[in-house]
């Protein structure tokens, strides 16, 4: 997977590129939940391509915990992608990361806190409803 993003990075090495990493997570039934990160590499106005990888967990019942493992994925995955990225001469590409949060809704309370953590850690955060990496590209695989 690396490679193919690297390779598609330097097949147009003048575009402009947002790297996107978001968690999403549902929970299937009364013993598991599935959590989906997606890496979304777009190529400003000209489309986006990318991956993904699920995790099926013991049921995570408390939204509390979901979201600050959802969190949790997103940051470890950008760390490598970030590693990689600049390991192969790319570290001016901006890695954000996508909650599945918002000022709307049970998770308005946690905004502070994952949002934090994730500056923290050196990344950029967006919120709904410009999260899409989380909300649109992860939660397609997560059902």
């Amino acid at each position: 997977m690396f490679k193919d993003i690297i390779d598609f990075i330097e097949s147009n090495p003048e575009a402009s590129y947002n790297v996107i990493i978001g968690t999403d997570s549902h929970t299937r039934d009364e013993e598991e939940t599935c959590f989906v990160t997606a890496i979304i590499i777009h190529q400003i106005g000209k489309g986006a391509r990318y991956y993904y990888r699920k995790n099926s967990q013991r049921k995570v019942s408390s939204l509390r915990q979901k979201i600050f493992f959802e969190a949790a994925l997103s940051l470890d995955c950008a760390s490598k992608v970030a590693r990689k990225l600049s390991e192969n001469g790319h570290s001016e590409l901006n890695v954000e990361i996508h909650l599945d949060i918002g000022a709307n809704g049970r998770t308005k309370e946690l905004i502070k806190e994952i949002v934090g953590m994730v500056v923290g850690s050196g990344f950029d955060a967006k919120i709904k409803p410009e999260s899409c990496g989380a909300t649109k590209v992860a939660d397609k695989h997560t059902k």
